[in-house]
């Protein structure tokens, strides 16, 4: 399962701001990586569609009606260590249809890959986890996989899934899914981190529930004078797992004269949720201009946003003109620098968006984009009405 693993190279030394994350991180709870992220959409075969011509997804298997399911189609989508799930009810009075009608598309599954789903469920139960779903075994003639689950903010749960004697595609129950319609992939390689949005006053809450239930650590925290401008505001705690590879900030909202983007998050999302993936590529060049030719709309940032940023960032290896020509920001860090694009939301409401980030060594977060991004989501929520 290799290919499940995100490629970073300083796992084993993680470090930040001094901090050594293996010796502070517990160890009851490793995980390799995030095995996939399960979307409820309103139709799973259109949504496919969509993943596929612009984000670059390739097909890799199907549930539905074919296969014996009668309350649900999933379509599994595949690029690179990514695996994206996209699922829509069949029964309208079934949880799927409940929780669409309150959400609208977004995320419900957040899968962490485990050699021990046992283990994992009774470890964060017995630290306070409320079940999601006790352990179970699934087979087919590939083998079997063990999986289990939690809640987490919100609706949103994790699922612990384990691999190790499983052969097949994507789990049982799954077939292969294949059509003569194939995009090309535009580059993604995988899940850097997912944010979460927590209302006011909730942030301390989740980030404690990650560090006691699951042992993760406090990489960095951003307060309401590092993620600002005139008339909205954040807070943010970015909570990292014992080997790095996965990252959850935390958000809530700050006291502002207007009406934030986490605040205008919760009210169309109808509560707390993930906000964004942020999903990495080795080129973002490559990856924007393939992405905007196929129709992906992002945020836009101000020409003026760049004339200072060789004065912050220093020598950096791309062409600034080019990262102007499509709207890339970048960031430096005591290790290096980064590159970050945010799209709009991917559906009707206000929700759901992509990060799209490369890593030139750096493992901050953006810190010194903060204020031309949010300028950007304040002009689209002037637009919306929103602001």
């Amino acid at each position: 399962m290799d290919t499940l693993t995100p490629d970073l190279t300083a796992v084993k030394n993680f470090e930040y701001q001094g901090t050594k994350i293996f010796e502070t991180a517990q160890d009851f709870l490793p995980i390799n990586g995030t095995d996939y992220v399960e979307l409820y959409v309103g139709n799973a075969k259109q949504a496919a569609h969509y993943y596929k011509t612009a984000f670059g997804f390739q097909e890799l298997a199907y549930a539905g009606l074919e296969t014996g399911l009668r309350d649900r189609t999933s379509y599994v989508l595949v690029q690179d260590k990514i695996r994206l799930v996209l699922t829509t009810p069949l029964d309208s009075q079934s949880p799927i249809a409940e929780h669409l009608r309150q959400h609208g598309d977004g995320v419900k599954v957040i899968a962490l890959w485990v050699d021990d789903a046992v283990s994992a469920f009774n470890e964060t139960v017995k630290r306070g986890a409320k079940p999601y779903l006790q352990p179970e075994t699934l087979r087919d003639e590939n083998g079997e996989i063990v999986r289990s689950g939690i809640h987490t903010y919100g609706d949103t749960v994790h699922l612990f899934v384990e691999r190790t004697n499983y052969k097949g595609l994507f789990m049982p129950g799954f077939e292969a899914w294949q059509t003569e319609y194939r995009p090309t992939p535009v580059g993604l390689k995988y899940i850097d981190h997912m944010v979460g949005n927590v209302e006011l006053g909730a942030m301390n809450k989740w980030s404690s529930f990650y560090e006691q239930v699951m042992g993760f650590t406090n990489l960095v925290t951003f307060d309401d004078k590092d993620i600002s401008t005139e008339y909205t505001a954040l807070m943010s705690k970015v909570m990292s797992n014992g080997n790095g590879r996965i990252k959850f900030p935390i958000n809530e909202p700050a006291i502002g004269k207007k009406k934030s983007q986490v605040e205008e998050y919760l009210d169309f999302y109808n509560g707390p949720g993930c906000q964004h993936i942020a999903v990495a590529t080795d080129d973002i060049v490559f990856t924007i201009s393939e992405m905007r030719r196929r129709g992906v709309e992002f945020l836009y940032v101000p020409g003026s946003y760049y004339d200072t940023v060789r004065e912050r960032v220093g020598i950096i290896e791309e062409d600034m003109e080019e990262l102007k020509r499509w709207g890339i920001m970048v960031d430096r860090d005591e290790e290096g620098y980064l590159l970050q694009i945010f799209t709009k939301p991917v559906e009707d409401r206000p929700t759901l968006f992509f990060e799209i980030i490369q890593r030139k060594g750096a493992k901050s977060f953006g810190k010194g984009n903060f204020q031309a991004l949010f300028e950007s989501i304040e002009e689209e929520q002037r637009r919306r009405g929103t602001l």
